[in-house]
């Protein structure tokens, strides 16, 4: 039966990772995967043919509980709290589930309550540069920062939208898009709140706010600089570039009286969501929830257009919002994390099966940071949430506390490994399908500059820890 959970989720991982030439939404496969995992699961233990482990490290068997005193009380008493350890640890995990994606739910609403009152087409009044090289620093230097306040994704599609405003001719800005997916990437690895991995691993108290900006902060600069500054000096990046010229109407058109005021209030309300988790020791999703219902207040009440009108209220409103967030991303995530959940769930060799894999590794590898840069090279492949999740499921907090040197170079591995195939990331993803960049174009052109600063990055990473003992050393 263990055979059979394994099987479910290689199969339904396969069918994640050629998504493309399917034609198939992965939510279906993630969907699909997380609900037999955890049916084959509860038939295979039920039936006695397999075991399952709680977040405790408490074993549980239909036939035969293990713990604590199970065995006292009878039989019956045994399959009671067997039963209620298994349900225990479906909900434990369907709880932790629960918090990252009502954490992206208001994340996402929030900005796109902003994109409806046109916050982000303030951006475009500060890039007056024609000159190619500057203006590829400038909108790195805008991924790199923008990520690490509304996530990756979202700063990857801001910029893409200036960037079309900005440079007409698709050929050459297909080629700032690409570099943008780097320092998008780059730019979320050392923010809680940066990419859908750090959020992940933030809420599962495995890093905090201080030490992923701390630590991952100089390896991150050094994995978005260093591209950058080779590809200034290449021939895409030489000369001037003829700019779309707006006059004064056209931006007046692209902006509202409320633009300015919801850009700030909703970049400042997700900052605030790290400082309200420090402040009152909550878990940050409650402080997403304060945040949204503050940008939802305002929304509510403030007036976009000259004329305003109640007709025109439901177009800026956050009902309008809510609809136009990525439910299908949602619930990807609530698939995918529920499957890697039954496989941290079932017992091998009287441990959780990646609990299991991570021992094997050890005995393979010994050493973590390889495994780790191996993580890397397999986010670039296929998504690095579940490589994440699964990761935190291989290594207890017993042994690997909060803000361990081996939780920092994860968050960095998975969130800038993505980056070196256009298909290894969410931001890189949306960028393939907004500019329709080709994967093999990505492969031969800027695969290799973020392979150069994937690696610097994480050799500063290893030196500086080295050099100050940053973390905690196994």
């Amino acid at each position: 039966m263990i055979a059979a959970v394994v099987a479910c989720f290689v199969i339904g991982y396969i069918v994640i990772v050629f998504e493309h030439p399917l034609r198939l939404d992965k939510t279906v496969p993630a969907l699909l995967m997380g609900a037999i995992c955890w049916a084959l699961l509860s038939l295979g233990f039920n039936a006695g043919a397999l075991d399952i482990v709680n977040t405790e490290g408490e074993v549980f068997s239909m036939f035969n509980s293990i713990s604590g005193d199970a065995m006292e009380v009878g039989h019956a008493g045994a399959h009671e709290e067997a039963e209620e350890g298994f349900v225990g640890a479906l909900l434990h995990h369907l709880g932790k589930t629960a918090e990252i994606l009502i954490f992206l739910i208001g994340a996402m609403t929030i900005v796109e309550i902003v994109d409806l009152h046109r916050g982000f087409d303030i951006l475009k009044g500060w890039v007056k540069t024609r000159s190619k090289r500057r203006l590829l620093w400038i909108v790195g230097g805008l991924g790199f920062i923008l990520s690490a306040i509304i996530d990756n994704l979202t700063a990857t599609i801001v910029l893409v939208t200036l960037l079309r405003k900005l440079v007409p001719d698709r050929e050459q800005r297909i080629w700032y898009v690409a570099l943008i997916v780097i320092a998008a990437n780059a730019g979320g690895a050392w923010s809680p709140i940066g990419d859908v991995t750090t959020t992940m691993l933030w809420i599962g108290k495995r890093v905090s706010t201080a030490g992923l900006m701390e630590f991952l902060i100089v390896p991150s600069l050094i994995c978005f600089v260093l591209p950058f500054a080779v590809a200034s000096f290449m021939k895409p990046f030489q000369g001037e570039i003829n700019m779309v010229e707006l006059d004064e109407d056209d931006e007046e058109k692209g902006r509202l009286l409320s633009s300015k005021t919801m850009l700030f209030l909703g970049l400042g309300m997700i900052v605030f969501v790290p400082i309200f988790k420090t402040i009152t020791h909550l878990p940050p999703y409650l402080g997403m929830m304060l945040s949204l219902g503050v940008v939802w207040l305002v929304s509510e009440y403030i007036h976009p257009e000259e004329d305003f009108t109640e007709e025109r209220k439901v177009q800026y409103s956050a009902h309008k919002a809510l609809s136009r967030i990525e439910m299908s991303s949602i619930l990807f995530f609530l698939g995918i994390l529920m499957a890697v959940a039954a496989l941290e769930t079932v017992v091998v060799n009287g441990v959780g099966a990646l609990r299991a894999v991570a021992e094997s590794l050890r005995a393979v590898i010994p050493s973590e940071d390889v495994v780790i840069i191996i993580l890397g090279f397999l986010s670039a492949i296929i998504d690095n949430v579940p490589l994440v999740a699964a990761s935190m499921g291989m290594y207890d907090l017993q042994n690997y506390p909060m803000d361990a040197r081996l939780w920092h170079f994860i968050a960095y591995s998975a969130g800038t490994g993505g980056s070196m195939l256009i298909i290894g990331s969410a931001a890189g993803v949306a960028a393939m399908g907004m500019e329709r960049i080709d994967f093999i174009w990505y492969f031969k052109k800027i695969a290799w500059l973020a392979l150069i600063g994937f690696a610097a990055g994480a050799v500063a990473f290893i030196v500086i820890e080295s050099m100050f003992n940053i973390g905690v050393t196994h």
